[in-house]
Parts: C-alpha cells; structure tokens; sequence
C-alpha cells in the first residue's frame, strides 16, 4: 500500500497576523490536498511556537474554531489531515495539543505534548500531558509526538514497543540546534525501524529564528524529501510494505537485554 504524504513548512513569522495566516494555511491546505492522501502542519502554527503570550491567548477548547477548521478541510478533501498543534483549553489548563482528524473529518487523535520546552519555559504557559497516544492510520499504528519530545528516546521506544510503525512530529526548532534535529530525527527512524514524518516551522519570531528542515525519512534511516529554511511544501511516496519488510528482515529489537546499572 502507498501512502502520498504532504508536509507543509509553514512560515510562521510573528509579523503575519494570526487571523492572516490561519487563512493562508486553509487555502494551502485546499491548493495541496488534492495530491495528497496524508498531510502534516507544524507545532503552534498558527501564532508561533515561540510567542507563549499568543498561544494562551488564543487558546481555545478542543472543538474550537480552529481545529472545527481543520476538521472541515480533512472532510472536503477526504484526506488524513494531522493539523500541527495549538494552544488547548482543557477545564482550568493549557495544553500544547495536537489533532489528527481522519477524512470523514473526525478528530482519530489528539495528543497533549509530555515533554514541555523548559529551556524557552513552556511549562509557564503549557502543561504537560500524561499520555503517549498510538492511532491506526494509513500509515500503519502512528505514533504522535511534539518538537522537544525528538529528544528522549525512551518515549519512541515505548511506542515502539506498543506497536507503532510510525511517527510523526509537528515542530518548532530554532535555527542556533537545528542541527540536533536533523541528527535526532534518523536516530529515532532507526532504531524503531519506523517512519518519522516531522514538520517544523520557518521565519523569525523575535530573537528566534526556526529552522525548517522538515523530512520525512524511510524506517533504514533514508531521507525521502527535506525542506529547507523557507516555506515550502515537501512530499514523497510512502510504501508501507517497506517497515514490515525491514523489520522482518533485520529484527534488531528482539535483541535487546535490559540489565540491571552497576556502579563500580
């Protein structure tokens, strides 16, 4: 089975209003969506991943405007629409919160971000969520993670280890670490034998600028497509045959011995 993956850099620069670019991005995802059967947005695309102030004040319920939005745009199309994340309003919480809606325009998913940025303080505004979540899609079972969340291994693993095929990961990763991304992201298709679809943002949001570099890699650690560092839209193929092929051929993780830590 083949999968035709869209993934869309968006850039997300604080001096487009939020109202301009969340209709900016609609008319993107109408102009893309026909060659396309799964399409990805960024993390906090729609006021930048950088501007906390932004986010709690358009944060919103999970059935607000925006993912309602989205939601419309994966039924008209019939795609598989992951929407990025925004900003959720959750009883007296903030969540940085993502959305899959599956092409009849049901909401799959959502997963709420575990691993706040609390280098940038994310964890002022956002907190953190307490589940990792897998769903079944196209792709086979996908897992979903945000941005920071490429950092710690041990939650691809635990995925891994439920089942997943799949990654994706909505993003905003500033230019100064990008090169850490771009290291993280194979590292994680690699030892999970799995797909990673990761989205990231472009443009300047005040001292911050991201970094793009969006990618889709096979589960061999192969680059299928990059982006660069401005908006743009990257796709490729995905032929899903391909994880289970390598993971029956080369089935590394049954070889894993989990040992006790000495200190000597």
């Amino acid at each position: 089975m083949s999968v035709k993956v869209a993934v869309l850099q968006i850039d997300c620069s604080t001096s487009e209003s939020v109202s301009n670019r969340g209709k900016r991005v609609l008319d993107l995802i109408d102009q893309r969506a026909p060659d396309c059967d799964f399409m990805v947005l960024p993390e906090l695309w729609n006021v930048g991943a950088f501007d906390l102030e932004a986010s709690r004040e358009k944060a919103q319920l999970i059935d607000g405007a925006l993912p309602t939005a989205l939601a419309q745009k994966a039924r008209e199309h019939g795609i598989w629409l992951h929407g990025g994340s925004f900003c959720e309003q959750n009883a007296d919480a903030l969540h940085n919160t993502s959305v899959l809606f599956n092409p009849q325009g049901e909401l799959a998913a959502y997963y709420r971000k575990v691993h706040v940025f609390t280098y940038a303080r994310e964890q002022d505004t956002m907190t953190p969520g307490k589940d990792y979540v897998i769903v079944k899609t196209p792709l086979g079972l996908t897992g979903l993670a945000t941005c920071y969340d490429a950092r710690f291994p041990e939650m691809f693993r635990a995925m891994r280890l439920a089942g997943a095929q799949a990654f994706v990961i909505p993003s905003g990763w500033p230019v100064p670490r990008i090169g850490h991304w771009d290291a993280l992201l194979p590292a994680r298709a690699v030892e999970n034998q799995a797909w990673v679809i990761a989205c990231n943002q472009v443009g300047v949001q005040g001292s911050h600028r991201m970094g793009g570099h969006s990618v889709i890699i096979n589960p061999l650690g192969n680059v299928l497509a990059q982006g660069g560092d401005t908006e743009t839209v990257i796709t490729a193929v995905i032929d899903v045959q391909v994880e289970r092929d390598w993971r029956s051929e080369f089935p590394a993780i049954d070889d894993f011995v989990e040992c006790p830590v000495i200190t000597v």
